[in-house]
């Protein structure tokens, strides 16, 4: 019984991915007429069992049976396909449809298998992948090249050169790690790369409280400059939202640690969710309170400040952080050493007035041997707490201190927040 059970769990899965697949292409291809079009829903549905019931023949017919199975299958798409282009004089045409069939094979033949899971879950991205095509000609339309190029510094510094790098310590203590520090500027690099590309193309034309969401995991600092500088041309009342913006970009940037850690030590994030999490409910209340203050909100605003990004893939950029990165490692190192945890606060409250990416790696990696998980965590806090307190600062010096004054006891009630429950609770 448990046999029969398991072969029509295993049919079933692959007569799913069939419909999953087939229902897509037959919404899209519903204007045509009945035979004009080479498969609708019920010849991917029939192409997944085809695919299944091989798959569980193997056992009796032997492996290479279903290999000679698909390229008789792929034999028929391509006359099929010839005889639509040739005959029918179709000259405009794609193979997406015909690759949705060896995909629907293929994939039915996984789940046949005993991979069931894993075959529907790759059945619904490629659902997801034809079903999104305006949406991804529209994205290829406003690609600028200068985006192309920057994806290209990624992959090089990531799949070329990375693997290049020794992986093993110099220098001082042996904690310069080139392999890790550079899989760490590969890191940083993606996550802002991703803000940088969703500014880019998701808009700025979003409303302030959303452009300052986008653009923080790209740099909240540039958030905060740009906002402050629209935020001295405008009344007291409006100036609120743009300090809730600056809010909103710092709150990325604990979500953007809480990523950070998690690559690095995921052994620190029942620990560090505590004080993060303080940290960023305090400051969605805070938002909250001057978004309520401001004369108008987000969705209302007729004009929107323009986000002063630039490419975060640039060499020097790369060079600088990785430089930045070994320098906090050598000194959190020669600290520890000389001054014990009081050298590491130090660290951490001078570097975060300048990157808050670095020490966060940087403590994460020590916190396997070198520093214990409390203090590090403590040195991660204390430099999220010093890199938001400068936010303020550059808010109050750009706006004004009028406009600025409720974002800097804000921020103060959000930083007491954190460093407390740092304190009391880890």
């Amino acid at each position: 019984m448990d046999q029969h059970i398991g072969m029509i769990w295993k049919l079933g899965a692959a007569l799913a991915i069939g419909l999953l697949i087939g229902i897509e292409r037959g919404w899209h291809g519903r204007g045509e007429d009945e035979g004009d079009r080479i498969a609708g829903i019920r010849t991917f549905s029939l192409s997944g069992l085809l695919g299944g019931v091989w798959a569980i023949l193997i056992p009796y017919t032997g492996e290479w049976i279903l290999g000679l199975v698909f390229i008789a299958f792929t034999g028929l798409i391509i006359a099929s396909y010839v005889f639509e282009q040739k005959v029918l004089d179709e000259q405009d045409i794609g193979i997406t449809t015909e690759v949705g069939l060896l995909l629907t094979f293929s994939l039915a033949a996984w789940a046949a298998l005993g991979h069931q899971i894993e075959a529907l879950a790759t059945a619904v991205v490629v659902m997801t992948l034809l079903s999104v095509k305006p949406v991804l000609h529209s994205w290829l339309q406003k690609i600028e090249v200068d985006v192309i190029y920057a994806g290209i510094k990624l992959l090089i510094i990531s799949v070329i050169l990375l693997p290049l790098l020794p992986n093993q310590g110099y220098g001082p203590w042996e904690t310069l790690n080139p392999y890790w520090i550079w899989w760490m500027v590969v890191l940083i690099s993606g996550l802002s790369f991703l803000g940088y590309i969703l500014v880019k193309y998701v808009g700025q034309d979003k409303g302030t409280l959303l452009t300052s969401i986008i653009g923080g995991l790209a740099s909240s600092t540039a958030v905060t400059v740009s906002l402050a500088n629209f935020a001295e041309q405008q009344k007291i009342t409006m100036s609120k939202l743009f300090a809730a913006g600056v809010l909103i970009a710092s709150s990325v940037m604990f979500i953007r640690v809480y990523i950070e850690v998690a690559v690095v030590n995921p052994e620190l994030l029942h620990p560090i969710w505590i004080p993060l999490t303080v940290m960023l409910l305090l400051t969605f209340g805070c938002v909250f309170w001057l978004w309520k203050g401001s004369s108008q909100t987000s969705g209302d605003t007729s004009e929107n400040p323009t986000l002063d990004l630039g490419n975060p893939l640039q060499l020097g950029t790369a060079l600088k952080f990785g430089a930045l990165l070994a320098v906090i490692l050598v000194l959190a190192t020669a600290l520890e050493e000389w001054f014990g945890d009081r050298g590491i606060y130090l660290l951490a409250l001078i570097s975060g007035l300048m990157d808050v990416d670095a020490i966060t790696v940087s403590f994460s990696k020590m916190a396997q041997g070198e520093i214990s998980s409390v203090v590090a965590i403590r040195g991660i806090i204390i430099a999220v707490v010093s890199n938001t307190l400068v936010k303020a600062g550059l808010f109050i010096f750009l706006a004004g201190w009028k406009k600025s004054r409720e974002l800097l006891w804000l921020i103060a009630v959000i930083s007491a927040g954190g460093i407390l429950s740092v304190w009391l609770f880890v």
